[in-house]
């Protein structure tokens, strides 16, 4: 027992340490093919002069104003898709009139290219942010929608009929059985709603105009030839993206602790 406690209060300096060695190794690595010249310099730069680029970038101020137009698009297209993927997937889940009704649409819309929708939307909000925003949104609603519907259903049955023998009444069974049976379905949700939403969000930036954003950056660099800066942004759009979903991480974590596995 006291080996367990020792090991669960050192696990998460171990698994940081791991981190910190991989990406180190992994950054050497790079730098050394970069500087044998194995691949175009063109193509693949150093990783110091790509680091050097992201820090003048800053500095100057040429990407933080794109970042920021970006993240806040993101976070606030992110909350819409919660604020009706969440709710909306409950409800298909628990109500089979409902699930008969909105299953066609969503499925349909689950699978359909995101960037097809880009011609339509130009053409209805024209370019700029409106149409960035919807597209974010288009793209991470529906995956949170079925895992949030996937989670309902299969809530185990024993549990419902246990619920129902103690006389828990239909809000009891909600707050008490179904959500927290349903909550890592929706943490997944949302981690596949960051996915797409970035790819969404990249989708808009590239081909919606509006000249901001880290898809106008990345596209920018490509033009100009200019690697460093264009391997500097998909270092952001990554670093973006693992913040993301360990934040989930996190908050489920917090609001699920009876999933946290032990240390090994």
């Amino acid at each position: 027992m006291i080996e367990q406690i020792k090991v669960s209060r050192f696990a998460p300096l171990r698994n940081t340490a791991i981190t910190v060695v991989n990406l180190a190794v992994f950054f050497v690595l790079w730098e050394l093919v970069a500087r044998a010249e194995w691949i175009n310099p063109l193509f693949f730069p150093r990783i110091t002069d790509t680091f050097s680029t992201m820090f003048n970038g800053f500095a100057t101020g040429v990407i933080w104003p794109q970042l920021s137009h970006s993240l806040q698009n993101f976070l606030i297209g992110m909350l819409i898709s919660a604020a009706i993927g969440i709710p909306v997937g409950l409800l298909m889940g628990a109500n089979k009139v409902a699930d008969v009704i909105l299953s066609p649409y969503v499925w349909a819309m689950t699978s359909l290219p995101r960037v097809a929708f880009i011609p339509l939307l130009i053409l209805i909000m024209g370019f700029g942010n409106a149409m960035q925003l919807t597209i974010i949104v288009l793209s991470a609603v529906f995956p949170i929608m079925v895992n949030c519907m996937a989670g309902v259903k299969t809530v185990d049955p024993s549990l419902l009929r246990a619920g129902r023998a103690f006389g828990a009444n239909r809000i009891q069974l909600y707050g008490k059985i179904i959500l927290p049976f349903t909550l890592p379905f929706v943490i997944s949700g949302v981690n596949q709603g960051i996915a797409r939403g970035l790819v969404g969000m990249l989708i808009g930036e590239l081909l919606g105009g509006g000249g901001e954003g880290l898809g106008f950056l990345l596209d920018r660099a490509g033009e100009q030839f200019d690697a460093p800066m264009l391997y500097a942004t998909l270092i952001l759009l990554a670093v973006m993206s693992v913040g993301l979903v360990q934040g989930m991480r996190w908050l489920e974590r917090r609001a699920a602790p009876w999933r946290e596995s032990p240390a090994r």
